[in-house]
C-alpha cells in the first residue's frame, strides 16, 4: 500500500513536500508519480519518475517548480512544491506502477491523498 501525507495549508509563494510511504511491495523497482484532483475537476497528472534512471516527466503547470525524488533505502518518494500557487489547491495522490519480478504481471497502487491548499 501507500500512505501519502504532508498536506497543509499554505501562503502563496510557499513551498511544501509531500511523502509517499510504500508497504508490502518492492519499492525501487516501480515508477513513481504524482496526480491531483482540485474541486470539481477529475484527477490529473502531476509528475512521475521511472524507477530504471530516475527520469522524469511532468505537467506543464508545475515544470520547473515542482521535483520528485525517492528514498528506496526508506521506501519512501518525495514531492517537492515550490512557488505555490492557489490554482495548485488540490487533494495529491501518489501512484506506483511496477512488476515483482521480470515477465510478472503489472501492479499499480495509489495512496489515500493528502490535501493542499494554498490561500492567503
Amino acid at each position: 500500500q501507500l500512505v501519502d501525507s504532508g498536506g497543509d495549508l499554505v501562503q502563496p509563494g510557499g513551498s511544501l513536500r509531500l511523502s509517499c510511504e510504500a508497504s508490502g511491495f518492492t519499492f525501487s523497482r516501480y515508477d513513481v508519480s504524482w496526480y491531483r484532483q482540485a474541486p470539481g475537476r477529475e484527477r490529473e497528472f502531476v509528475g512521475g519518475m521511472i524507477s530504471d534512471d530516475g527520469r522524469t516527466t511532468w505537467a506543464n503547470s508545475v515544470k520547473g517548480r515542482f521535483a520528485i525524488s525517492r528514498d528506496n533505502a526508506k521506501n519512501t518518494a518525495y514531492l517537492q512544491m515550490n512557488s505555490l500557487k492557489p490554482k495548485d489547491t488540490a487533494v495529491y495522490y501518489c501512484h506506483a506502477l511496477g512488476r515483482e519480478y521480470s515477465f510478472g504481471p503489472t501492479n499499480t497502487y495509489w495512496g489515500q491523498g493528502t490535501r493542499v491548499t494554498v490561500s492567503s
